[in-house]
C-alpha cells in the first residue's frame, strides 16, 4: 500500500513538473512573439523604420538595418553558450532584447505585404506549428536522427538566404521558402520531443528547469518566426 501511495505521489509530482515546465516554455515563446509583433508594427506605423533604416540620399536600405538584422544572431549564440552561467534575470533581459531586435528587423514586412496577408499567414503558421508540436510530443518515434539532419538543412538555408540577399534571385527565394516550410515544421516536432524528455527528467534543479524553459521558448519562437516568414513568402501577395 505504501509503495502504491509513493508511486501515486511521484506521478502527481511528475505531472506538476511537466505542466510547470511547459507553462514556462510557452510563456517565454508568446512573450517573445508579442514583443516582436508590437515592436515591428510600431516601427512600421510610426515611421521609425524609414527614419532609422532608409538612406534618403540614395533611397536604399541603410547599413544600420543590416546591423539590426544580424545582431540577434550574435545575441542568440551568446545566450546559448552562456545560459548555464548567466543568472535568470540576465537571460530574461537578453531574451527581451533579442525579441525586440527581431521585431525591428521584421518591421520591413509591412512595406512588402498587406496586413491581411500577414494576419492570415500568422494564423496558418500557428495551426501548422501547433499540429507539429502535438505530433512531436505524442509520437513514440525517435526523431533525434531527423533533428540532426534538419539542423544541417537549417544551416544550409541560412547560408543560401544570405547569398540570395546579394543575388536577388526570385526562384532561389521561393526554393528556400519551400524547403524552409518542411525543415521548420520538422524541427518543431523534434524540439517538442526533446523538451518533453527534459520536462520529465527529475534530476534538474528548479533553477536549471527555469533556464531550460527559457531556452525552449526561445527555440520554439525562432522556429515559429522562420516558419512564418517562409509561408509569408509563399502565400503573401506583394504590395
Amino acid at each position: 500500500m505504501e509503495e502504491y501511495l509513493d508511486a501515486q505521489s511521484e506521478t502527481v509530482n511528475s505531472q506538476a513538473r511537466v505542466k510547470e515546465f511547459f507553462t514556462g516554455v510557452y510563456t517565454f515563446m508568446f512573450m517573445a512573439l508579442f514583443i516582436s509583433g508590437a515592436v515591428s508594427y510600431y516601427m512600421a506605423s510610426s515611421g521609425l523604420f524609414t527614419e532609422w533604416f532608409i538612406n534618403y540620399e540614395t533611397q536604399s536600405i541603410s547599413p544600420v538595418f543590416y546591423v539590426v538584422m544580424f545582431a540577434p544572431l550574435g545575441l542568440v549564440l551568446l545566450i546559448q553558450a552562456k545560459y548555464r552561467s548567466f543568472s535568470m534575470g540576465t537571460l530574461v533581459a537578453l531574451f527581451i532584447l533579442y525579441s525586440a531586435l527581431v521585431g525591428a528587423s521584421l518591421s520591413s514586412i509591412f512595406f512588402v505585404y498587406s496586413m491581411g496577408d500577414i494576419a492570415s499567414t500568422f494564423f496558418i503558421t500557428g495551426g501548422a506549428f501547433a499540429a507539429m508540436a502535438i505530433l512531436g510530443y505524442t509520437t513514440s518515434v525517435d526523431l533525434s536522427k531527423m533533428g540532426s539532419l534538419l539542423y544541417m538543412a537549417f544551416i544550409g538555408i541560412f547560408i543560401a538566404a544570405i547569398v540570395n540577399m546579394f543575388l536577388g534571385s526570385s526562384w532561389l527565394g521561393y526554393l528556400i521558402s519551400i524547403i524552409g516550410v518542411f525543415v521548420f515544421t520538422g524541427l518543431t516536432a523534434w524540439e517538442m520531443q526533446k523538451l518533453k524528455a527534459i520536462a520529465h527528467d527529475p534530476q534538474f534543479s528548479d533553477d536549471e528547469r527555469k533556464k531550460m524553459s527559457l531556452m525552449g521558448g526561445l527555440t520554439l519562437y525562432i522556429l515559429f518566426i522562420n516558419l512564418f516568414l517562409s509561408l509569408l513568402h509563399l502565400l503573401g501577395g506583394r504590395d
